[in-house]
C-alpha cells in the first residue's frame, strides 16, 4: 500500500540535498564555531553562509539573522525581548485570537508578569481586520503579533496592510512566518515588519532549528543568557549541521518556490472541489483564494475528525485533525472556534497540508477513499441518526 502523506503543516522530510549538505557537520567539520583554530573557523565560515541563504530568502540583511532552536522559542524571543526591552516605554501587545500556541502561551506568561494584552477577532475566513489593529493601539502599546498565514485554516493575513499602522504609530511588528517562509514571497521590508519567525522543518530542513529576524535597531532583550554567540542575541553554541541545513533550505526553497507554489494551487483546489462535490454536509474553513497553497482545512457535519483521520490512516492516508501542538487537547480548535464554526463541526474538522511530493494520483486517491469513511462513519454516527 502507497503511503499519502498529507499533513505537511505539521513537518516536512528533510530534502535529500539538504540531509547531503549536513552531514559533513556531524563527524568531519565539527568545530566549535567560537573556537579560533582553522577547525572552529570552518564550522564558523558554514554558519555565516547560512546565515546568508536565511537572510535572502526574506530580504534582510545577513547580519539582522539570529538562529534558534525553532519556530516556538523564536516567538518567545520575539514577544518576551520586546516586553523585557521596552516595558518603561508601555506593557500593552496585541495578538489576534487565531495565533499559534507559540504566541498565545507566551503572552498568556507575559500577562502574569504584569503586560496586558488585546486579542484581536477574525471574519469568518479567519482574516484579522487591520483597522482593528489601529483602533487596539494605545499610548502604552509596545508590540502587535500577528501572524502571517494561519497554521490550520491556511488564511494569509494582510501583514502589509498592517505594517503600515505599526510604521505610522511606531510600534514594533512581529510576525510568526512559519507556515509561510519558503512558501510564498515574504520580504520583511515590503511586509513591514520588524520580527519575523522561521522554522526549517516546515521548509524541507531539519528539526530543532530555525531563525528570528531582528530588524536594525529594534529593541530586544536577549531570551537566552549565557555565551556571546549570535552577536550576544542568543546565547548557547550554534546548532551548526542544523544551521547547514536550514541554510539549504532556504537556498532550495528561493529557488523553487514560485513553481512549486502554482503546482500546490492547482492540487490544493481540486482537492477541496472534489472534497466538496463528494462529501455532503461539508464545508472549507479559510479563506477561499487568500490562503496557503498546500492548505486544504474542511468540516464535516455528524463525525469526528478523529475517526475519518483514524480510518485513512488504516488507507495509508495521513492527514490531522488541526495543529500537531495541540492534540492533546479535548477542546476544540480554538481557530475554528474563533471564525464561528459550531462546536460539533470543529470537533469534525480535518486538515490535509500537500507538499513538495504531493502529486495528481495522492489527489485521486484522496477523492476515492474520503466519500467511503464519511459514508461509512456517518452511518454509525448517532449525531446523524439524532437529526432524522
Amino acid at each position: 500500500m502507497k503511503q499519502i502523506y498529507l499533513d505537511y503543516a505539521a513537518t516536512t522530510p528533510a530534502h535529500p540535498e539538504v540531509v547531503n549538505t549536513m552531514l559533513p557537520y556531524f563527524s568531519e567539520m565539527y568545530g566549535n564555531p567560537s573556537a579560533i583554530y582553522a577547525l572552529g573557523q570552518e564550522a564558523r565560515a558554514a554558519v555565516e553562509e547560512a546565515r546568508g541563504k536565511v537572510a535572502g530568502l526574506i530580504g534582510a540583511r545577513d547580519e539582522e539573522v539570529v538562529f534558534t532552536s525553532g519556530g516556538t522559542e523564536a516567538d518567545n524571543f520575539a514577544l518576551i525581548g520586546v516586553a523585557l526591552a521596552n516595558r518603561e516605554q508601555g506593557d500593552h501587545i496585541i495578538t489576534s485570537a487565531i495565533e499559534h500556541h507559540a504566541v498565545l502561551e507566551t503572552a498568556r506568561f507575559l500577562k502574569t508578569r504584569g503586560f496586558k494584552v488585546t486579542y484581536l477577532p477574525v471574519d469568518s475566513n479567519g482574516l484579522v481586520d487591520p483597522d482593528d489593529v489601529k483602533k487596539a493601539i494605545t499610548r502604552q502599546t509596545i508590540l502587535v503579533s500577528i501572524m502571517h498565514a494561519n497554521n490550520e485554516i491556511g488564511t494569509i493575513q494582510p501583514i502589509a496592510e498592517i505594517g503600515k499602522i505599526t510604521r505610522e504609530a511606531g510600534i514594533c511588528f512581529h510576525t510568526d512566518a512559519v507556515q509561510t517562509a519558503g512558501h510564498i514571497p515574504v520580504n520583511v521590508n515590503q511586509l513591514g515588519v520588524e520580527l519575523v519567525a522561521m522554522s526549517a522543518h516546515k521548509l524541507y530542513g531539519p528539526k530543532g532549528v530555525g531563525a528570528l529576524y531582528i530588524r536594525r535597531g529594534t529593541k530586544l532583550a536577549p531570551f537566552m543568557h549565557g555565551g556571546e554567540q549570535e552577536r550576544r542575541r542568543r546565547a548557547g553554541t550554534e546548532n551548526v549541521p542544523g544551521i547547514v541545513g536550514l541554510g539549504k533550505a532556504a537556498e532550495i526553497a528561493r529557488q523553487e518556490m514560485a513553481e512549486e507554489a502554482t503546482r500546490l494551487t492547482r492540487l490544493r483546489d481540486r482537492l477541496a472541489r472534489g472534497i466538496l462535490e463528494t462529501a455532503p454536509d461539508a464545508s472549507l474553513n479559510g479563506h477561499p483564494t487568500q490562503r496557503l497553497p498546500g492548505n486544504v482545512n474542511v468540516s464535516f457535519s455528524f463525525i469526528e475528525g478523529e475517526s475519518m483521520c483514524l480510518n485513512l490512516d488504516l488507507e495509508g492516508i495521513y492527514v490531522s485533525t488541526g495543529s500537531a501542538c495541540s492534540l492533546a487537547s479535548n477542546e476544540p480548535s480554538h481557530v475554528l472556534v474563533a471564525i464561528g464554526t459550531h462546536r460539533e463541526q470543529a470537533f469534525g474538522s480535518l486538515r490535509f497540508t500537500l507538499g513538495k511530493w504531493t502529486t495528481d494520483e495522492d489527489v485521486s486517491r484522496v477523492l476515492e477513499v474520503l466519500p467511503k469513511v464519511v459514508a461509512k462513519l456517518r452511518a454509525m454516527s448517532p449525531l446523524i441518526k439524532s437529526q432524522k
